[in-house]
């Protein structure tokens, strides 16, 4: 993979979120990447309503922001008027119907790429989470070497993500 590529990709992670147990991207994000401002993004959004029920698009609850705000370090200086719009892989696939630039569609293609991935990585670990508990049955369960090697097999498994960087301004004392 291009190293180019392989950075666009990393950055479009970055900004997906697990809202409500879905993998979405919010509105301010999505219009920084299509390069429209948010408002224009939202207007679009808005004339085309019926292309978006609440699986593809949901608005966020102020509860919702103020936790992903202390998750990413979201600065609230400034905040928002209105609480954000967060689109699921089926929004954002949407979106590419209703916003017809040449960067909507590059950027579209490279979110989509993404989603794949996060849900190519979900199924292997789920697959292998069944593997090994289909191991652990056929093995004897009285063996501590056992049990010590399905204690890190399962650590590794709910292994959290590395954190995220935070984005925006930091104050650096030198």
């Amino acid at each position: 993979m291009r190293t180019k590529q392989k950075a666009e990709i990393e950055k479009i992670d970055a900004l997906i979120h697990v809202m409500r147990g879905k993998n979405v991207m919010l509105d301010y994000d999505l219009a920084r990447l299509y390069a429209v401002t948010t408002g224009n993004l939202n207007k679009a959004v808005r004339r085309n309503l019926k292309r978006f029920p609440d699986d593809f698009m949901f608005q966020l609850d102020r509860q919702e922001l103020a936790s992903l705000m202390c998750q990413n370090g979201i600065s609230s200086h400034g905040g928002t008027r209105k609480l954000p719009l967060a689109f699921t892989e089926q929004g954002v696939a949407m979106l590419s119907g209703i916003l017809n630039s040449d960067r909507a569609i590059v950027m579209n293609i490279s979110i989509m790429r993404v989603f794949v991935q996060l849900r190519h990585l979900s199924v292997s670990s789920r697959e292998l989470a069944l593997e090994i508990d289909k191991i652990k049955t056929r093995l004897d369960k009285h063996d501590k070497n056992t049990d010590i090697i399905f204690e890190a097999l399962n650590r590794l498994l709910n292994f959290p993500a590395p954190p995220r960087r935070k984005i925006g301004f930091s104050e650096t004392h030198e």
